[in-house]
């Protein structure tokens, strides 16, 4: 700044107003070499920007001529007007001019502010440069620079720690020196955990249920997402991503994805933030009952199979269960996934709801006709039939009338003589069976083969008494008797204490001598129709024979070719009296 001239038409001998304009003058001047002569060499002093250039900025210090700085000192390039702080680094060259420098007080002022935020414990601004050894290389300004470990430096672990690389963020100074040099140790992770409880306190106190929240999707759970709003979680359970069905999460939000979502649940003391995205449509469990009707036949999609029953869904949020024992009219299903799988459109009846509990029964077998009403009249009682054998048990078979109905034959109805479990018979097996009795309402059918033929029992009593003559072959051998199978089929015990005619012989010896399949002939010993029993002898047969041979003997009706001798016949007769 130029000082200020005498003019030349002014005379120092003028008296009045001039000479009053003097004496300002010169006080002015006295004022002003005074200030300077306050001013000293590395003070810390305010100037003004007076003027920009492309390569300069032009500063007023309140001296004789201005000070120029670089514009590359500038962070942002500076206004006319703007306050600038600057260090006087000497008031006049030997061009006369007034050097200031805006680095040494931006390094000045940084220090002084850095110590104070220590001192306060208060945050400082800083950018992270670069990744190092344990930590970051964080820029504070003035170029100061402070290290940041990577223990410190977020809330959480780090996975990719080059992601922060570039970042300007808010660090507590921790230590200035150390060994008396400068060494800085910054924190961001203190910082950010107060600002986040900051803010959890702010979001607990003052948001209301209902309120609509804006957060990022986090991390994915077998139960939902965690949606970070702004440094905490909220989660977002599966049951509240949509009225339907959800299997994944991952089918209705995407990691990485900002979302609008709905606050529905906060628990303050626990810290629990619920979150919806299915409130922003209606329940259609308020509309059911007017699209909906019990036995309505409806269409749906398998979601879930269980060893219960499968889940259908009639529409977004209502799914409907369908038992197992709904799946069909025939078949015994043992596994859902045997007739369906997740999926499938099918069709069902709805068998009942309860709109309260949001359930749904259906039915699949109900869309179709069932055969049992028509059982009786396709299979009457009485009907002779011809079909496959399918599977055999010790207490019968099941014969296999047509697919999914099945009548069982039981090992007492094969036969009206034999007793038995399954006489031979085998899967896959065709035979003639007589259906015997029906029970629609149970689902029971009941076959017979041996009332395809009369009872032999039923007139047997009429036929055969005690004494009367059979001749048959004998059927099997046991260790008390044998079985004889008479006409008819039959079969009765001849006891082997009737195999003997007197004490002496031995009954064990006599059994040794028959086996299966000879023809004997014998007479009824003992029957219990109504037990369907009969015993025969082998003993009283011959005791019969030879009485006969004796009366015919008496009568003289004997053959000349009789076998018998009077000695025999007599000897016979003794042996039966002693008998």
């Amino acid at each position: 700044m130029a000082e200020r001239e005498v003019r030349r038409d002014e005379s120092p001998t003028d008296t009045g107003p001039a000479k009053d304009g003097d004496n300002i003058q010169t006080q002015l001047q006295e004022e002003y070499l005074k200030s300077l002569e306050q001013l000293e060499e590395g003070q810390l002093i305010e100037g003004k920007v007076i003027q920009v250039t492309q390569d300069q900025v032009f500063i007023d210090v309140g001296y004789k001529s201005e000070g120029k700085i670089p514009i590359q000192e500038f962070s942002e390039i500076p206004k006319i007007g703007d306050s600038v702080s600057v260090i006087l680094i000497a008031k006049e060259n030997k061009y006369g001019e007034v050097i200031v420098s805006k680095q040494k007080a931006d390094a000045k002022l940084f220090w002084k502010n850095l110590r104070q935020a220590f001192a306060d414990k208060k945050a400082v601004d800083g950018k992270v440069e670069k990744q190092v050894k344990g930590g970051f290389d964080v820029n504070l300004g003035a170029g100061v620079h402070a290290f940041l470990p990577v223990s410190q430096a977020d809330v959480t672990k780090l996975e990719r720690p080059e992601k922060i690389i570039g970042l300007k963020i808010q660090v507590y100074v921790e230590r200035l020196y150390s060994d008396g040099k400068i060494n800085i140790v910054v924190n961001r992770r203190k910082f950010m955990e107060e600002n986040l409880d900051t803010k959890r306190k702010d979001f607990f106190e003052n948001t209301p249920i209902g309120t609509d929240v804006t957060g990022t999707v986090k991390s994915f759970t077998s139960f939902g997402a965690f949606i970070d709003l702004g440094g905490f979680d909220g989660l977002l359970h599966i049951n509240d991503m949509s009225w339907g069905h959800v299997t994944r999460p991952k089918d209705f939000v995407k990691k990485g994805q900002e979302i609008k979502l709905k606050v529905i649940r906060i628990d303050r003391q626990e810290k629990r933030i619920n979150l919806s995205l299915k409130h922003y449509s209606d329940d259609p469990w308020v509309h059911f009952e007017e699209k909906y009707h019990v036995n309505d036949i409806v269409k749906g999609k398998v979601t879930k199979l269980t060893d219960f029953g499968a889940f259908i869904e009639l529409e977004e949020g209502i799914e409907g269960l369908a038992h197992i024992s709904e799946f069909s009219w025939l078949k015994k299903v043992q596994k859902p996934q045997d007739m369906l799988k997740p999926g499938d459109l099918v069709e069902c009846m709805i068998l009942g709801y309860d709109l309260q509990a949001g359930r749904v029964s259906l039915g699949l077998k109900q869309v179709q006709e069932n055969p049992w009403e028509a059982i009786e009249k396709k299979y009457a009682v009485g009907s002779r039939i011809t079909r496959k054998v399918v599977k055999v048990t010790n207490a019968g078979a099941f014969i296999e009338l047509e697919e999914g109905i099945d009548g069982f034959l039981h090992a007492d109805d094969m036969s009206w003589t034999r007793k038995g479990k399954n006489f031979g018979l085998a899967a896959g097996q065709e035979i003639e069976v007589m259906v015997i009795s029906i029970d629609a309402e149970s689902r029971n059918i009941k076959l017979g083969i041996k009332q395809l033929s009369e009872d032999p029992w039923k007139d047997f009593n009429d036929n055969y008494k005690p004494g009367s003559p059979v001749e048959g072959e004998i059927a099997s051998i046991t260790d008390f008797g044998l079985f004889l199978r008479i006409p008819g089929g039959i079969e009765g015990l001849i006891h082997k204490t009737n195999l003997v005619e007197n004490r002496d012989e031995d009954p064990d010896e006599a059994l040794k001598k028959y086996k299966v399949g000879d023809k004997l002939k014998a007479v009824v010993f003992e029957v219990h129709s109504d037990k369907q029993k009969v015993a025969f002898s082998l003993r009283d047969y011959q005791k019969k024979v030879q009485r006969e041979e004796i009366s015919r003997y008496m009568t003289g009706e004997e053959s000349s070719d009789s076998t018998y001798t009077l000695g025999a016949i007599l000897k016979s007769k003794n042996s039966s009296s002693e008998d």
